[in-house]
């Protein structure tokens, strides 16, 4: 006697059969998977500026970055934050750990990198 199932076949086609097309789930008009990869925006102030901020999962960080926290690279795959002032320009955004963000105000002003030190 075979064992007996608990979920009908169909059902279980059909979730295979999304994931083969590459079917995203929508929630609210959004697609999950662009929501997971930008996260969510929030407003912080630092510094007497508005500074916009978003969490990047380990999943969409894809590139190496250099935090400005610590002067320490960001490898891909690491889950980082990402700052900008409000007013700022597109190359004003910052790749930060979380914890170098979350005690940016302990930090010094400016660490200096030595000469041989690749600057992105």
């Amino acid at each position: 006697m075979s064992p007996r199932r608990n979920r009908s076949r169909s059902g279980a086609v059909k979730s295979a059969k999304a994931a083969r097309t590459g079917s995203g789930v929508r929630r609210g008009g959004e697609e999950r998977s662009e929501r997971e990869r930008y996260g969510l925006e929030r407003t912080e102030d630092w510094r007497g500026e508005e500074w916009a901020v978003r969490q990047i999962s380990g999943g969409a960080a894809v590139k190496h970055y250099r935090c400005p926290g610590c002067d320490q690279e960001i490898p891909p795959g690491v889950p980082h934050v990402v700052a900008w002032p409000v007013q700022g320009d597109v190359a004003d955004r910052r790749h930060w750990h979380r914890a170098c963000w979350n005690a940016r105000d302990r930090r010094s002003a400016r660490l200096q990198r030595s000469r041989n030190a690749p600057r992105y």
